[in-house]
């Protein structure tokens, strides 16, 4: 039986240890950017006597034609050059190609389907590490930075039971690689860890996961089933400030106003794509804190008419939303998947009945068993569950599958448990 896990250790820097840790993360976000650009735009970079030609037709009317997805061919083509550039050892040069790498293949998959996207881009402050750029031990960890190595102890729960304690502790649990991340000033290592035990019972392989229900909407733009909320009262504000400068600008008419409000829209989508990176990656954090497998958000083909009084700046900002998740939380291991809204926001997820009157405004109060709660919130737990009830209909014989809650879980049939799996 295998067992993997993600344990987020908040780390104890040494003096002076910060700036070099921050140019690290620069210099490792502008390799991972390179790469991206470089293999977004594909045969349009690539000399054909360099050998690096791609092979991956594209389908998108914003490229050339052509992306680069292989990483020998990118490493090939940007590896001396990122390493002129910048500071980083080795390893991390290539860790920051190939995360860009991973995160193309996403786009051109999504491409493929026929969906709209745009280069990837890094500007979460994170770094990718592996047993080659950093050395795991129980109580600290040493880092490949800038300027040499820097050993940073962890700050764990006294209880040995508590996560991530309860992983770190146990020598039994192996580090594979861990993601470094600052937030709200403290640094963080996200480690996944693994650990193998024999076992006589073959269906016991399937280890029990839980997955994290999405809703979103106008007033919240993202809600969990866990329970927590991003408000959408900043992205609101914004929208509401840049259309009245537009409006102003178009009653000039003018050919200088004309530029200044292709100006304000760069700002628009600049401001708007780095609140919605921010909570994308809280979105992944939360779901590798509670160990889910997959963050499940509703189909968005009809979100605009399942959100009536979504505008299309909102419409916007959903798709870029799941699109970042996408393809930032397979670095954790976690899948973005998305379901059937249908009646996710009448339904009660206690009880299961469904009825419109259910809901109203953002009150939800169940007509038949009288749940009551903040409906955004009952939606994402719908959400969840409606992921649950589809693996359920496909009968894939794999592992049972929870919602996760912020203090248990929720099964298929509605059950509630206060049991937090996996800690």
């Amino acid at each position: 039986m295998e067992y993997r896990r993600t344990a987020v250790i908040k780390l104890d820097t040494p003096k002076g240890a910060n700036p070099i840790l921050h140019e690290t993360v620069e210099q490792f976000k502008h390799c991972a950017n390179t790469a991206s650009e470089w293999c977004w735009h594909g045969r349009r970079q690539i000399p054909v006597e360099s050998g690096c030609q791609p092979e991956t037709r594209g389908v998108s009317s914003d490229d050339d034609g052509y992306h680069v997805t292989s990483k020998a061919k990118a490493e090939q083509a940007l590896y001396d050059q990122l390493r002129n550039e910048t500071d980083p050892t080795a390893n991390l040069v290539q860790k920051g190609i190939r995360r860009a790498v991973e995160a193309v293949k996403s786009g051109v998959e999504r491409l493929k389907r026929g969906e709209r996207t745009s280069r990837p881009y890094f500007s979460a402050d994170s770094t990718v590490y592996d047993k080659r750029s950093a050395t795991f031990h129980r109580d600290h960890v040493s880092l490949s930075t800038v300027d040499g190595r820097i050993e940073c102890d962890y700050i764990l729960p006294d209880d040995s039971e508590k996560p991530p304690t309860k992983y770190v502790s146990d020598e039994d649990f192996e580090f594979r690689m861990a993601h470094l991340q600052y937030r709200d000033g403290d640094w963080y290592l996200h480690a996944s860890m693994r650990k193998v035990e024999e076992s006589d019972d073959p269906e016991s392989d399937s280890k029990h996961r839980t997955v994290l229900g999405v809703d979103l909407g106008v007033n919240n733009l993202a809600v969990a089933s866990t329970g927590r909320f991003w408000s959408a009262d900043e992205f609101n504000h914004w929208r509401r400030e840049y259309e009245k400068r537009r409006g102003a600008l178009q009653q000039c008419g003018s050919r200088h106003a004309h530029e200044n409000i292709e100006s304000v829209g760069r700002k628009e989508t600049g401001r708007f794509e780095i609140y919605l990176h921010s909570v994308a990656n809280e979105l992944i954090e939360e779901a590798v804190e509670h160990d889910c497998s997959h963050i499940v958000f509703e189909d968005l083909t009809h979100i605009r008419e399942n959100i009536p009084k979504a505008t299309w700046q909102h419409v916007w900002a959903f798709r870029r939303l799941y699109e970042y998740v996408e393809y930032k939380a397979e670095e954790y291991g976690v899948e973005a998947v998305q379901v059937d809204p249908r009646n996710t926001s009448k339904r009660c997820s206690t009880c299961g009945f469904t009825h419109s009157d259910n809901r109203s405004g953002e009150a939800f109060c169940c007509q038949k068993c009288g749940y009551e709660n903040h409906a955004d919130y009952n939606a994402s737990k719908n959400i969840g569950l409606q992921y649950l009830r589809r693996r359920q209909n496909a009968d894939d014989g794999g592992a049972s599958v929870d919602v996760r809650l912020n203090r248990g879980t929720l099964n298929v049939n509605g059950k509630y448990s206060s049991t937090a799996l996996g800690s």
